[in-house]
């Protein structure tokens, strides 16, 4: 099933499900007021039937059987709303509106009991009410039991639960008419989010759902199906950008490679060099295509990660600048420089320890290539007073002017006082890629100033957020 006709299906199952749960709790509310009510009648019925009970057991008490069948047979004549009969022991006589009790045998001296009792109204209608009583067996000896009819109860309980059902139709009504204003909305919600996803199912990366910023989930989900798209378009934004980069950027190095092929062919025909001098000029030619291009897609995987590092871990910086000093320390004593490293310990940071060692390597190797001998390069690995890890490589060279620091960082530039030295102009740029995907930055200062009679020098500072402590 295609998602937009699944949210167009939605609403429906929302106005049932809606229906089911708003008659279900009302359902049970009402039942919850027949029941409370007819339990409520049946305690009345009972605190009066006791209250009874107590007024004749107290007459027996006092005065005896005799004084007690009187007043049981005033009460039976002058008042209906009770139910008597007395008997003694012997079964001689008895008193009261019922001929049996109605329970035979007594298992306690007082037990309470519930029975039909067929009885003739005012207008002559006979009904069959419950009755609600007690049966007591008294001290002296003797039976006595005092009832209540519920017939008054029952017709309020079929009051009741008439209007209960009128008040269930009602609730059915509102339940209906309330789950088809809430799909009704939900409905248009859903749809626009159908449109958004068909727009991008049939290419549109621009479509967005609309947000109401009303704070329900209906925003919530726009607003992260929104982001989603945000991402995507970035993503295959970063794509063809790459695409279109690794083309460009490829261009001039093919051509290059193609002119020196050409020129060593003609130098091979001319005989001043051999075949064999060709084909190396060839592979070194290709490897310095090949490695141009890992440089390219190297940035483009980091300019893709949208500033998040890519496969990150945590270790201390320290251990890679001294790494990297032991790496070049050789090399800058083989072009006669100078080579020293000052590094802090205890610097922990968060990040791709590959992508970040290639940066560096990358600034300390510029440093050293434009470095005249003589001259000296120094390592410094610190924690800033703002609590940020900064590595930083300071050489006594030319320099950078500063009109052009920002230039360098880019892609395929080359000053004019590097054009004789080889390289493709991707060092910095993939630099500033990998402090740009760490949330870092690349500082470009100038060095310690003249030297030896040097130029001013150059100081590039790599600088990194520290790890989370925890």
């Amino acid at each position: 099933m295609k998602l937009p006709s699944l949210l167009r299906r939605t609403p429906f199952r929302l106005t049932l499900l809606f229906l089911a749960l708003f008659a279900a709790a009302a359902s049970a509310i009402l039942a919850y007021v027949y029941f409370a009510s007819a339990a409520e009648a049946q305690a009345k019925a009972e605190r009066e039937v006791r209250g009874e009970m107590k007024v004749l057991t107290g007459i027996y008490e006092a005065r005896g059987l005799d004084a007690l069948n009187r007043e049981v047979i005033d009460r039976t004549l002058r008042d209906s709303t009770f139910l008597y009969r007395l008997e003694p022991d012997d079964g001689s006589w008895f008193a009261g509106s019922l001929t049996l009790f109605p329970i035979e045998t007594l298992e306690e001296d007082q037990q309470w009991v519930t029975f039909p009792f067929t009885e003739t109204d005012a207008e002559g209608r006979v009904r069959r009410p419950q009755v609600r009583g007690v049966q007591t067996r008294l001290a002296g000896g003797g039976t006595l039991f005092v009832g209540q009819s519920m017939s008054g109860a029952e017709a309020y309980l079929a009051r009741l639960t008439q209007a209960l059902w009128g008040a269930m139709g009602i609730v059915l009504l509102l339940g209906l008419a309330g789950g088809f204003l809430v799909s009704r909305n939900l409905e248009r919600s859903m749809g626009r989010l159908s449109k958004v996803v068909t727009a991008v199912q049939e290419g549109n990366l621009k479509a967005r759902a609309p947000v109401r910023n009303s704070g329900d989930e209906l925003d919530e989900l726009g607003a992260g199906l929104n982001t989603m798209l945000d991402r995507l378009e970035a993503s295959m934004a970063s794509i063809r950008h790459a695409g279109d980069a690794i083309a460009h950027d490829l261009r001039s190095p093919l051509t290059r490679m193609r002119a020196k092929l050409e020129v060593s062919l003609i130098d091979a025909e001319a005989g001043k060099i051999t075949g064999v001098d060709a084909l190396q000029l060839a592979l070194d030619e290709a490897d310095n295509l090949l490695k141009t291009f890992n440089t390219v897609l190297a940035i483009a995987r980091l300019q893709a990660a949208a500033g998040r590092t890519p496969d990150p871990q945590r270790f201390d910086a320290a251990d890679l600048a001294a790494d990297m000093a032991e790496l070049y320390e050789p090399a800058s004593e083989d072009k006669g420089l100078e080579f020293s490293a000052e590094i802090e310990r205890g610097l922990m940071v968060e990040a791709n320890r590959p992508f970040l060692a290639q940066a560096l390597a990358n600034v300390i190797d510029n440093a050293i290539k434009y470095t005249p001998p003589g001259g000296a390069v120094m390592l410094r690995a610190r924690r800033r007073s703002s609590g940020e890890i900064e590595f930083s490589v300071t050489d006594t060279g030319p320099g950078v002017p500063e009109h052009d620091r920002e230039r360098v960082l880019q892609r395929f530039v080359r000053l004019d006082n590097s054009r004789t030295e080889p390289g493709s102009g991707l060092g910095l740029s993939l630099v500033g890629a990998v402090l740009e995907a760490h949330g870092g930055r690349v500082q470009l200062d100038e060095g310690p100033g003249e030297y030896g009679g040097f130029g001013p020098g150059l100081r590039v500072a790599l600088v990194l957020p520290p790890a989370d402590p925890a």
